[in-house]
């Protein structure tokens, strides 16, 4: 079967990459910008990094900062309202996954105002047009969404997220620069660069995953497990190799999928807003141990991509084990909490459980799984 891969036109990677921003757009003759943001990153001068470029050039601009932190319908169709009376004709993007999200979103509903609704984005929607020009300026080095054809939306009324995947949305432009990482805090670093490696590893094992994909997903494995660490002691090289790692694993999960972990962890954040990387990080063992009938044999080389020592000479078992107890290792390092006491609530298993197999990302999981099953997971995770 013939594999698909979408990647940005361009990307920009490294110190300083930032400065591609205004020429890019003048180049391709854009006139103003609707510069989407994170209110904090407003409010404590990180995204102003972005708009001092713009500013010392005079290209004209309106920052949108109304972005919630799990994005929601509601700020989806606010946003949308703010981009057709501000007479913008491009995006640029700067923050988190959640910038990127509503900036995706608003987009692709400004070229397709047949999904205003924003409910009807959920899963593959057929849009006919790529949303608006959009650059994208990660700040955190771990949703990868500025490489991704996918974004998350919160439906507060069902009390759930939602995966939106479309070839349309992905940014035309990525800009990756660790300078515009540099103010996280290490419990960000931390949560963020677990979410990162959750979508290498969960897209190494997914169902769909190919020979270009592989390729992806062992490097960001590699890259990750080697600078997580010291990117979150705030340790420039750290910075940079975490910025590039989690940009590859989007480069592979984007078109290939991923699995129960992810389709888990958007309950809990859409329930009890908590920290999508955070959610990752505790239940990825627990999905690798139960993934491991299907995929261990591909443990292995997720564990030599960690450097576990001795891993050549051990049995396909003791490989995954140690692979296994590696995952824990780095999550623990970095003061991940090891099980879900304190945040999941036994009364609401049920839902959330009937939420994950409904979930976008669940059909990629290598095993065929049921609510059943998942709500046997969570409750292991208490």
């Amino acid at each position: 079967m013939a594999s698909r891969i979408v990647l940005n036109t361009v990307s920009y990677h490294g110190h300083g990459a930032v400065e591609n921003i205004v020429p890019e757009l003048t180049a391709r003759g854009y006139k103003k910008a609707f510069v989407a943001t994170d209110p904090d990153l407003l409010k404590f001068g990180v995204t102003q990094k972005v708009t001092a470029l713009l500013d010392a050039t005079s290209f004209p601009y309106e920052v949108y900062s109304d972005i919630k932190a799990n994005p929601t319908i509601e700020n989806v169709q606010h946003g949308v309202e703010c981009f057709k009376k501000s007479g913008a004709d491009c995006i640029v993007a700067v923050g988190g996954g959640s910038a990127m999200d509503t900036a995706k979103a608003i987009g692709i509903i400004a070229e397709n105002p047949e999904f205003a609704d924003v409910r009807s984005l959920e899963g593959v929607a057929p849009t006919k047009k790529h949303a608006t020009f959009t650059i994208a300026v990660p700040t955190t080095a771990g949703t990868a969404a500025e490489v991704t054809i996918n974004y998350v939306i919160t439906d507060v009324e069902k009390k759930r997220k939602f995966v939106c995947v479309d070839v349309n949305d992905i940014p035309e432009i990525a800009v990756v620069d660790p300078d515009m990482m540099s103010t996280m805090p290490k419990s960000l670093t931390a949560a963020t660069g677990m979410d990162a490696l959750t979508h290498a590893i969960e897209g190494y094992i997914t169902a769909g995953h190919c020979a270009i994909s592989d390729m992806f997903h062992l490097e960001a494995i590699r890259l990750i497990s080697a600078n997580l660490r010291a990117a979150v002691q705030n340790d420039p090289d750290g910075r940079e190799g975490m910025a590039l790692g989690q940009y590859i694993a989007g480069m592979g999960f984007s078109n290939v999928g991923l699995g129960i972990v992810h389709s888990m962890a958007h309950g809990l954040s859409a329930l009890y807003d908590t920290p999508h990387g955070v959610a990752c990080a505790i239940i990825l063992p627990t999905g690798l141990m139960y993934n491991a009938p299907v995929a261990g044999e591909r443990y292995r080389a997720i564990g030599k991509a960690m450097c576990v020592p001795g891993i050549d000479s051990m049995n396909d078992k003791d490989a995954a084990d140690a692979t296994i107890a590696a995952v824990k290792k780095l999550s623990a390092d970095v003061g991940i909490p090891a099980d879900l006491k304190g945040i999941l609530k036994e009364e609401d298993i049920d839902f959330l459980s009937e939420s994950a197999y409904a979930d976008a990302c669940r059909p990629g999981n290598p095993r065929e799984t049921s609510v059943e099953e998942i709500k046997e997971l969570y409750k292991s995770l208490l």
